[in-house]
């Protein structure tokens, strides 16, 4: 006698791996998508930073890129800073650019600083924004050379 159908379809185990998949599969997806995009905004925060320093940089020792004929140009500063920027694979606006080239930084005066916002774009943009890290700073300083 054959046995009922209920018990033969519970007894049997041969999509078993597909099922076990199936649970599995969302989770390691979603693990592997989420690594990279933090690898993504990890070098975008790194980049905007090396950004900002050369730009610092080149605004203080007066660099011909950011001083043409040894004087301070905020738009050739910016264009250096935008082309930096670019390089490393980062597109910063130019209003998303602020320069100072008189600043005050930690107290002390007679500095260039360079300060660059970035709104990083991620398809996890729900989870950057839960954590507040959809938007970027960066700021650094650098002494004035007579």
């Amino acid at each position: 006698m054959r046995a009922p159908r209920k018990s033969r379809f519970l007894a049997d185990n041969t999509g078993a791996t597909a099922v076990e998949f199936a649970l599995v599969v969302g989770p390691l997806v979603l693990l592997i998508f989420g690594a990279i995009e933090v690898s993504r905004l990890m070098w975008a925060r790194e980049a905007l930073q090396s950004t900002a320093i050369a730009g610092a940089r080149c605004m203080g020792i007066r660099e011909i890129a950011c001083a043409p004929g040894g004087t301070y140009n905020a738009t050739s500063t910016k264009t250096f800073v935008r082309d930096w920027a670019s390089g490393l694979y980062v597109t910063v606006p130019a209003a998303n650019i602020t320069l100072s080239n008189a600043a005050t930084c930690s107290g002390a005066s007679g500095f260039s600083s360079v300060t660059i916002t970035y709104r990083f774009e991620s398809v996890v943009a729900l989870l950057l924004e839960a954590i507040d890290l959809k938007n970027l700073t960066a700021t650094a300083c650098f002494p004035n050379q007579a």
